[in-house]
């Protein structure tokens, strides 16, 4: 039986402990420090989830919202959407981003391109090229960090490349609270152009103290989930972009409903699931099967649980 990503002890223990009211320390500055110096960014507000963190970054652009056509998250085009905002689709590569296809586009300047560390979880984006380009032809860029959070090579979740990191700290995010968000910007124009959506946005001392806890270890945790992706990659044939870093693996089948179904019998988890079916926006548009390493508990990326999932795909494809 595979279990699904929760919490960690420390981190419910701590959460609990404040809301007995047995710790009163100020956690959400303490969550603020921490994420400061994660992302480098100077701007920093815990907020109610990662779609709040998203309405707030969008609510301060001015221009057109750009979206990758596939490989990113719903939440984009629907928040936009709701705000008013003009939406542009960019072509991609099965969801990496090639400054190339914005050239292509009509593009006002004041625009935002939003999208996600990792091309529907399996794929990191080039965030330094995607920087270069948004730099030069003045757009805002805007990562979603919610997986790609405590990098150790600073690529991803990295204010040096993006202008602006949301993330979620739902779960069975990296930083794995159940609850809340952040947004972060070196940008002070963009805080006090969103000042009334980021007072709509209620945060608690309980989700800080567990952020912080969370934090603590979080770049041993995403290494921890690039490696087990890999191992799957590594042995599954079949899989895309299968030389990049990923939280999860996607193998394209045309027979796809029936081996997940399949596959969700032979791999039961405790709750939730970790095997979904493509065509899916917020991964790929084709049929494919994908295999969700990062929403598995840390102890079942051991490589015997790594092993058994191998040996049913194989067996299924």
């Amino acid at each position: 039986m595979f279990k699904f990503k929760t919490p960690s002890n420390k981190t419910l223990e701590t959460m609990s402990e404040i809301a007995k009211g047995n710790l009163n320390d100020d956690f959400e500055t303490k969550a603020i420090n921490k994420i400061q110096n994660l992302t480098d960014h100077e701007n920093v507000k815990i907020t109610s989830s990662g779609n709040n963190s998203i309405f707030i970054a969008l609510s301060a652009v001015e221009e057109d919202i750009i979206v990758p056509d596939q490989g990113g998250w719903h939440g984009f085009k629907q928040i936009a959407k709701f705000l008013g905002k003009n939406i542009k689709t960019l072509k991609t590569d099965l969801g990496i981003i090639n400054p190339k296809y914005l050239d292509e586009m009509d593009i006002e300047k004041d625009s935002a391109l939003i999208y996600t560390s990792f091309a529907g979880y399996c794929a990191e984006q080039d965030t330094k090229s995607i920087s270069k380009y948004c730099s030069s032809n003045d757009i805002l860029s805007i990562e979603d960090a919610s997986a790609g959070i405590g990098d150790r090579k600073n690529n991803l979740g990295n204010g040096k490349y993006s202008d602006i990191i949301i993330a979620s700290t739902g779960s069975p995010k990296m930083i794995n609270v159940g609850s809340g968000g952040f947004i972060s910007t070196d940008n002070t124009e963009i805080f006090e152009r969103t000042k009334l959506p980021q007072k709509l946005s209620k945060t608690s001392q309980i989700v800080c103290g567990g952020i912080c806890c969370e934090l603590e270890n979080v770049d041993e945790k995403l290494e921890v989930t690039f490696n087990a992706t890999k191992h799957l990659k590594n042995n599954i044939p079949s899989t895309i972009y299968p030389n990049k870093r990923g939280v999860n693996v996607i193998i394209p089948h045309d027979n796809a409903k029936e081996i997940s179904w399949n596959l969700r019998k032979s791999l039961p988890i405790d709750k939730s699931g970790f095997i979904t079916t493509c065509p899916n926006y917020n991964r790929i548009k084709q049929k494919a099967i994908a295999v969700e390493i990062k929403n598995l508990a840390y102890e079942c990326l051991e490589k015997k649980y790594l092993d058994k999932i191998i040996e049913e795909i194989n067996n299924q494809l």
